[in-house]
């Protein structure tokens, strides 16, 4: 079959099987003079699922959580991909334990998620996640990629200043909290 068919039926782009193509991943694949990729029809029996990640950093942006879920399963239906799952998550970026996305990961069947921007997916470790994925024949696919670098290192830069800041005020409200239970505690023995 030809790789456009064999993109199509595995649920990626034409584009991402041309990188598995030039990468050597497609075992048995070969190109024509006239430039026409050919892929043996068993390789499609490895068909590995796709699905979309949505996630949001707080309870309070669940509506856009749902929004853009949402706009990612126009984009999936419209470019042609075959999606199995719809995954909404709450949680932080910068959060490396959060369980809806680390079930995805151990799920061995699942091998191509489509996120809305990188960031959506996790602020660090985006290229471990997609080693991990091209290892067993999936791919990320971002939706909306940034063009420029400088911007994606400032709200990466932005995004440790503000889990800092979290995790120092959040800290500070605790010490405040525990305070005044012990000195509610220490009137009532009183």
């Amino acid at each position: 079959m030809m790789l456009s068919a064999y993109a199509k039926n595995l649920g990626i782009g034409y584009r991402t099987a041309w990188n598995h193509f030039k990468a050597g991943k497609i075992k048995g694949a070969y190109q024509l003079e006239s430039g026409t990729i050919i892929v043996p029809d068993d390789i499609v029996d490895n068909k590995l699922a796709t699905v979309i990640y949505s996630r949001v950093s707080s309870s309070q942006n669940k509506a856009n959580l749902e929004a853009q879920a949402r706009r990612l399963s126009q984009w999936a239906t419209i470019n042609g991909y075959t999606v199995s799952d719809v995954v909404k998550e709450v949680g932080s970026g910068l959060n490396d334990n959060r369980k809806k996305l680390n079930r995805i990961l151990s799920d061995e069947t699942i091998g191509f998620i489509i996120v809305e921007h990188k960031d959506r997916l996790t602020r660090f470790g985006f290229n471990y996640i997609k080693a991990l994925l091209n290892s067993k024949g999936g791919d990320i696919i971002v939706v909306n990629v940034v063009d420029n670098d400088k911007e994606d290192l400032v709200q990466d830069f932005i995004s440790v200043i503000t889990s800092f800041c979290t995790r120092i005020y959040g800290q500070r409200r605790s010490k405040r909290k525990t305070e005044k239970l012990l000195e509610n505690l220490e009137i009532n023995d009183k």
